[in-house]
């Protein structure tokens, strides 16, 4: 008995660590996709504001009237910096305040000409974020986020369903395996 529970096994393992690698490869390029996809209006809204401010409109013109609480809201919000990477204006508040960006993101946005980020200011408050140069004027940069909130439940439901899908298969073809174990091809003797 045991001996016919490790040949089955072994003819399993192989295709089991398959469909556990594809699984795997199937949530991390889903993960990706919608992770990069949560950068989507934040690229524009970041791109066209500092272009818009290099053109010399004011800050304050560019910013909707409501304000935006970064811990809490789901809204897309607008930080501007100064070239320093001071906070001068913004519709995003965090604690009240407008928020501050590691100084390496500024260093990065210089080197690189744009930084896409995720921001995490505080514990369970996540942000994918853009920060733009002004290009011309007294410079600076303009950082524009929005909550990861929705994207990071859309990724949990993602590998919950691929969890399920693996797991189905990996049953499925032990199920399989094990058919073809007790009842194997008969062979055919041809006299």
């Amino acid at each position: 008995m045991w001996k016919f529970v490790l040949r089955m096994l072994k003819c399993w393992l192989p295709y089991a660590i398959i469909i556990v690698g594809l699984s795997g490869l199937l949530y991390v390029v889903g993960q990706q996709v919608l992770r990069q996809q949560a950068n989507d209006p934040q690229i524009q809204m970041a791109e066209d504001t500092a272009a818009r401010l290099a053109a010399g409109e004011q800050p304050q013109a560019l910013l909707p009237a409501d304000k935006v609480d970064v811990a809490t809201s789901i809204a897309p919000y607008l930080v501007m910096y100064d070239a320093n990477g001071k906070p001068v204006a913004g519709s995003g508040q965090l604690n009240g305040q407008l928020p501050t960006l590691p100084a390496g993101v500024f260093d990065s946005v210089r080197k690189d000409g744009e930084d896409r980020v995720t921001w995490q200011p505080l514990p369970g408050v996540r942000s994918a974020t853009v920060v733009s140069p002004i290009k011309g004027g007294s410079g600076g940069f303009v950082m524009a986020g929005r909550s990861l909130r929705e994207s990071e439940l859309r990724t949990d439901d993602l590998g919950k369903l691929i969890l399920v899908g693996c797991l189905g298969l990996l049953v499925l073809e032990l199920g399989v395996v094990a058919l073809l174990f007790r009842n194997p091809p008969r062979r055919r003797v041809i006299v």
